[in-house]
């Protein structure tokens, strides 16, 4: 890759940066794609254990490093900030991101051609952050078939949306033309795509949902188990595990009634193509990639920003979900499917809300190309390693103003096999939702009930509650938790109000319930 005139200072500067790293060299540092999902369960890839069709994933996962403990926030906001910063969300200055700087803007400082496509959903704009090139929009969710009022395209107002438009689509559509502006000015890239799929409302080309019609028929208990055995064939977790019973609050398949079965069936399905059309869209990427010769020299990174989403919200159910406008969504019954074998969901901060996918493929440089890596790791860890790869340094202040130290570490020597030093904790809240892992051991309280104690190690699915059984590790991992998150994360008081010390329903109102299908038909193919 060539590299621009650059003075003999900065020359030096650069060379140094990279000596340790005995990969790189100035003149070729590694390109990065970072790719986020949106609303995606822990097991909603194939090589997570979904039988949804992802075969370029599969292909990232198969020759890159798949993590079975990477974590995110539950929330789709607060993970892109974690994401964006290597920082705890308030930690970072929440959505404002006003104690912090972002990955695009440390990059681009060091050299790098910046860019961005997808949703944002942070105050401001990208571009007011470090990405100088970006379309997409500001908001948290958009229709797929005709967006909304806040697309942007490098600051400025875009609303050329046409029959054919579809924002999955679009994304890549775009990505593709910002690399190609990126790669003309001689230097290295990072991309990141913020897919909004498979978020609500859930819509997709009507040719991608007529492929899963029918697939789910079976229902969620045995697509569950189904899924379950796929993760114990893969290594996710031992052969004679024992997947935990459907929750209470889940009906049984075959207590709906035919219409039910059929309306469940078919917006699983379209959950399904939603996937699907992200994957064909990586596949189109890759194959880009290949054709330009840069596909040797990218890091690709996919990661998802919380557990698949429970609530039912579904309206506008008379229009087909080919069409703008619909908006179907699945409610806690599929949301349980897509985190198998894990508790909870999006906003909890059990292990169903927080578990992500992790993929890294960088051609040559994964040392157990194919394989999985157990140890905790934490969206906070990505600007780290980025820095890590490309030598980048992380600054001490932003517009003068000092900002607050690195709180991620390198998942680099992970990568190239060599393992690391973990975090002394991982801390987690949303909401009235927190929890805090330390070493095996995980406090956990769901809507501001009594703290929960599980072991990791012999218990990750949460089923055996032992804060009664060993009363002082919980409370030693409670006072741990707020005074993380007063000196730490530096989270406003209303959120760290002690818990109510009643135990946890383990249900929510949200998640099921609606006479948005009473009425409802099937959509004519």
């Amino acid at each position: 890759m060539n590299v621009p005139p650059i003075n003999l200072f900065h020359r030096v500067g650069v060379l140094l940066a990279f000596a340790l790293l005995p990969f790189a060299k100035a003149e070729d540092r590694p390109n990065i794609i970072l790719m986020m999902v949106d609303d995606l369960g822990y097991a909603d890839f194939g090589c997570y254990g979904s039988e949804i069709e992802t075969p370029h994933i599969d292909f990232l996962a198969n020759q890159g490093l798949r993590f079975s403990q990477f974590y995110n926030t539950a929330k789709c906001h607060s993970s892109r900030i974690c994401l964006l910063t290597g920082l705890y969300t308030y930690q970072a200055g929440n959505q404002a991101l006003d104690r912090s700087v972002t990955v695009a803007e440390v990059l681009g400082d060091s050299g790098y051609a910046t860019s961005m496509t997808g949703k944002w959903h942070l105050d401001d704009q990208p571009t007011d952050h470090g990405f100088q090139q970006y379309f997409g929009h500001l908001s948290g969710a958009t229709d797929f078939f005709k967006g909304d009022d806040t697309f942007r395209i490098n600051g400025e107002v875009w609303n050329d949306f046409d029959e054919d438009f579809y924002m999955t689509d679009a994304n890549v559509d775009y990505a593709m033309e910002f690399i190609d502006n990126s790669v003309a000015t001689g230097k290295p890239f990072f991309h990141y795509i913020a897919f909004n799929a498979p978020h609500y409302p859930l819509q997709a080309p009507k040719e991608d949902i007529e492929k899963y019609l029918g697939r789910y028929d079976a229902g969620w208990e045995v697509l569950r188990q189904e899924r379950f055995e796929k993760q114990k064939r893969l290594g996710m977790f031992p052969k004679d595990m024992k997947l935990p019973k459907l929750p209470h609050h889940i009906k049984s398949w075959d207590s709906l009634s035919k219409r039910e079965r059929e309306m469940e069936s078919f917006r699983m399905a379209i959950f399904a193509a939603m996937v699907d059309r992200v994957d064909q869209n990586i596949g189109r990427l890759l194959e880009y990639l290949d054709e330009k010769d840069l596909r040797d020299n990218t890091m690709i990174v996919l990661c998802s920003d919380n557990g698949a989403c429970p609530f039912e919200r579904s309206r506008n159910t008379d229009i087909p979900p080919w069409k703008a406008d619909s908006y179907y969504l699945y409610d806690a019954s599929w949301a349980t499917v897509g985190n198998t074998p894990f508790r909870h969901y999006k906003q909890t901060q059990h292990e169903g809300g927080i578990s992500s996918p992790l993929i890294v493929n960088w051609p040559g440089k994964v040392e157990r190309a194919g394989g999985w890596d157990d140890s905790p790791g934490h969206l906070i860890d990505l600007m780290a390693t980025f820095l890590d790869v490309t030598g980048a340094t992380y600054p001490k202040k932003r517009n003068g103003e000092k900002i607050v130290s690195l709180q991620g570490k390198s998942l680099f020597p992970i990568i190239e096999g060599k393992g690391r030093d973990g975090h002394d904790w991982l801390y987690f809240q949303f909401g009235t939702c927190r929890a805090i892992r330390q070493d095996d051991w995980k406090a956990v309280s769901f809507y501001g009930h009594d703290w929960e104690l599980y072991n990791m190690a012999t218990d990750r699915v949460e089923q055996n509650d032992l804060a009664k059984t060993y009363p002082e590790k919980t409370k030693s991992l409670v006072a741990l938790w707020h005074k993380v998150a007063l000196e730490v994360d530096r989270a406003p008081e209303k959120q760290r109000k002690p818990v109510n010390g009643k135990p946890a329903s383990h249900s929510q109102k949200s998640w099921h319930g609606t006479d948005e299908y009473d009425d409802w038909k099937m959509p004519q193919f």
